[in-house]
């Protein structure tokens, strides 16, 4: 008879025990998150905090189950490409994009990842979908209003200006997204009975340019498209704007808190728990193609006083009962 002891010595050796042992010791799956941007590098060189706080909080811990790898173009459009090509080098298991031209870098580079967009407008406008609902392929994420919004935000920098009958617009005319607002603003325009002057950039240099437009030409108020462009050059915009006395509507809150007049726009920690929520569905299985695309849950006013005091203007009360932040 073998004794107890002996037995368990035998199934400890035994091919079964081997690989119960072997299966125990098998690493967690860690999951490659690729970032696509066409704005700034950050410090970190890491994906926005928002987006990282978003998965972390869906169990997602850096350096356990998850890591990161970040490429952004510095308002270089020519660099997505390359940069998206470099991520799918990579082998990263998902690519999440800020922007229009990034996600149509990452759509380019790859038929195969799964890519979760944000910030990018009109998805179907530009071709990155045919639909919000059956998006198809390998694309899902978030897609705002940009183009209908362009009109509210007219109206609002209209209500809190209401001598503004001269306004100049101010976009990158690089940017598809960026465009189709630029021509639902017009449209809003002639509703409304305000001419647009249309100041499109592409690069740094033609800021100035713009800049010169407007001080041979003074509009009675200023206009400015968000992406990746602007947005890194939104100090110089800051600066004319108010060394200029110009009020300005914004579509960034960054802008207002930077001290700018007034934003109205979706909230980007909102959109990034949006975004990590995609992430956690497709890395549990499911299929990109098959996840309809969502728009923002919310869209914020926010009002700079300070600013508005600076500029001279007494902004309607209609204004700042509806707005979610006043910033005094």
């Amino acid at each position: 008879m073998i004794s107890r002891r002996r037995f368990i010595a035998i199934l400890a050796g035994s091919p079964v025990a081997a690989f119960r042992d072997a299966n125990a010791q098998q690493p967690a799956k860690v999951w490659r998150v690729g970032f696509l941007s066409g704005g700034a590098r950050p410090a970190d060189s890491l994906p926005p905090i928002a987006l990282r706080k978003a998965l972390q909080e869906l169990g997602y811990v850096e350096g356990t189950n998850i890591g990161y790898a970040g490429r952004w173009a510095e308002a270089k459009r020519d660099r997505l490409p390359g940069l998206a090509a470099e991520l799918v080098g990579l082998k990263v298991d998902l690519i999440a994009t800020m922007g229009g031209p990034a996600a149509e870098a990452a759509k380019e580079a790859t038929a195969t990842i799964p890519i979760v967009i944000s910030g990018a407008g009109d998805a179907v406008g530009i071709g990155l979908i045919p639909s919000l609902a059956r998006p198809g392929g390998n694309i899902t994420g978030i897609a705002d209003q940009a183009t209908e919004l362009s009109a509210k935000r007219l109206e609002l920098l209209r209500e809190a200006v209401p001598k503004s009958s001269r306004v100049a617009l101010l976009w990158n005319t690089d940017d598809r997204a960026m465009t189709l607002r630029y021509r639902e603003v017009e449209k809003a325009a002639r509703v409304l009975g305000v001419t647009i002057r249309a100041l499109g950039v592409r690069e740094a240099e033609d800021f100035e340019v713009a800049f010169s437009a407007m001080t041979k030409e003074r509009p009675d108020a200023l206009y400015v498209v968000s992406d990746a462009l602007t947005v890194l050059n939104r100090k110089r915009v800051l600066d004319y704007a108010n060394a200029n006395r110009l009020p300005v509507m914004y579509e960034n809150s960054l802008m207002v808190r930077d001290g700018g007049l007034m934003s109205y726009g979706p909230d980007a920690a909102d959109n990034f728990r949006l975004v990590a929520a995609y992430i956690d569905r497709i890395f549990k299985g499911a299929k990109p193609g098959d996840l309809a695309v969502e728009q923002p849950n919310r869209y914020y006013l926010l009002v700079n006083l300070k600013t508005a005091k600076a500029l001279g203007l007494t902004i309607p009360q209609s204004i700042l009962l509806r707005a979610d932040e006043v910033i005094q």
